[in-house]
């Protein structure tokens, strides 16, 4: 099979897995994700660590950073970053087949305007984090530019950030 039928094949297997709306899943029931952010101590190698999120307004993810954090202080230097999240219960099964998403994009500072809805949805998720707030931890949003999808074998495609924040 040719690399571009492949690709075709595999988009319409990400649409049939639910596409934007499986993202959204993963998203709305999944807390925590691998956060990949451009290394300041090994330049150009990428930095992974966990951190939960919550969902934004947007429908974007917010995250609560430190700013003595390894991970914010590579997101000061270059906001690009990736977000992968997936279904942890099927990834105790059989991690190759567990739903997840990766979102790419730059991650930004929670604006004044969108601060207290942030702070509100943060919390929600995320028991005790208006009390990090006090210290020296801001909410951060991923500006999504894309997303791609794995449902499962076959079923792997990419949409566009715009696709996340359409309701």
């Amino acid at each position: 099979m040719a690399g571009h039928e492949a690709e075709e094949q595999a988009q319409a297997g990400a649409e049939r897995a639910g596409g934007i709306e499986a993202v959204r899943t993963l998203l709305a029931g999944e807390r925590a994700g691998v956060l990949c952010t451009l290394s300041l101590r090994h330049p150009g190698w990428p930095y992974g660590t966990l951190v939960p999120f919550a969902v934004a307004a947007t429908g974007e993810p917010l995250l609560l950073l430190s700013a003595l954090a390894q991970h914010t202080k590579n997101l000061e230097a270059d906001p690009r970053a990736t977000l992968l999240v997936f279904d942890g219960e099927a990834a105790r099964g059989d991690p190759r087949t567990a739903a997840r998403a990766t979102l790419v994009g730059r991650v930004v500072r929670v604006g004044a305007a969108e601060e207290a809805d942030a702070v509100e949805r943060y919390a929600a998720r995320v028991p005790g984090a208006k009390g990090l707030l006090a210290l020296d931890f801001s909410l951060w949003r991923l500006e999504v530019e894309e997303v791609q999808l794995v449902g499962g074998f076959a079923a792997a495609g990419f949409f566009p950030g715009e696709a996340l924040r359409a309701r």
